[in-house]
């Protein structure tokens, strides 16, 4: 053997044994070992002003260090940066209902004038889509609890010019009971529009939960069981339905998620109760 025909110059000889520092950020929680010192421990504080880091080891002392290099992180060596600060996602310029998103505004004191719909799923659906609106404008939405209700209600409400009342029902179509008790109550400072729809749910667009109309229901069923039934989803109880509602409530994000036809008709409860006589 040739004691002296191995070039001891050959390759990278200039190569640390561990290897060369990468660059790795001093994220919270992140195990290190400063090699100077052998301080182990995890990243506890991080000061971008200063450009320095806190190391807290298992007995809870606490070293402070510059960010750079001298650090080994799982057996190899690191140059430690500070992490990337978070940018704040951009705000919305559009809420829900497809109105100018306003920033930074308190909501508007409520309101003598109301917005009455007939149950919680119609209030459900009023918030998810223009509940930044009515915050903005002071409008509250009151339950009816079925549109039987509503003589009484407006009797003991009093509208006026400055209580003006805005209803919106379900099914307000020639010859149905809604359009008789629409009716009696409608004048100058009372409201009543609706949707043709037989119930609120249908207000929301079939396909945003897979199907491409929504089931035929025997007029001897409860429209919402029967919904359910034909989706195969449970119906026997009135939990079984809330759970119902809560996943197609789930699927409206905006406007463009819900029937035209019941969009024309808030907005136009909106104006109603917020226009200035």
């Amino acid at each position: 053997m040739d004691r002296y025909g191995t070039d001891v110059l050959s390759g990278d000889w200039r190569v640390p044994k561990r290897g060369r520092a990468t660059e790795a950020t001093a994220d919270l929680g992140v195990v290190v070992e400063e090699v100077m010192t052998d301080f182990v421990g995890e990243v506890v504080a991080v000061d971008r002003d200063l450009d320095t880091l806190t190391l807290e080891d298992r007995r809870g002392k606490r070293r402070t260090f510059p960010l750079g290099p001298g650090f080994l992180l799982e057996g190899k060596p690191v140059v430690l940066v500070a992490p990337i600060r978070q940018v704040a996602p951009a705000k919305p310029t559009r809420t829900a209902s497809g109105s100018v998103a306003v920033h930074d505004t308190k909501a508007r004191v409520a309101r003598a004038s109301r917005i009455f719909v007939e149950g919680r799923h119609d209030a459900e659906l009023v918030e998810k889509v223009w509940g930044d609106d009515l915050r903005i404008e002071g409008v509250v939405v009151e339950l009816l609890d079925g549109v039987d209700h509503l003589e009484s209600v407006l009797a003991e409400f009093g509208p006026g010019p400055t209580r003006k009342v805005g209803v919106l029902v379900d099914h307000l179509v020639p010859g149905s009971k809604e359009q008789r008790v629409a009716a009696k109550v409608e004048g100058p400072h009372v409201l009543v529009v609706g949707h043709p729809f037989v119930d609120v749910w249908a207000a929301v667009k079939p396909e945003r939960i897979g199907l491409e109309r929504w089931p035929d229901v025997p007029r001897e069923v409860e429209w919402k069981k029967g919904v359910c039934a034909a989706l195969g989803w449970p119906h026997d109880t009135q939990a079984d339905i809330a759970r119902a509602w809560k996943q197609i409530l789930g699927r409206v994000d905006s406007f463009a998620d819900c029937d035209p036809a019941l969009l024309g008709r808030v907005e136009e409860l909106i104006d109603f109760v917020t226009a200035e006589d």
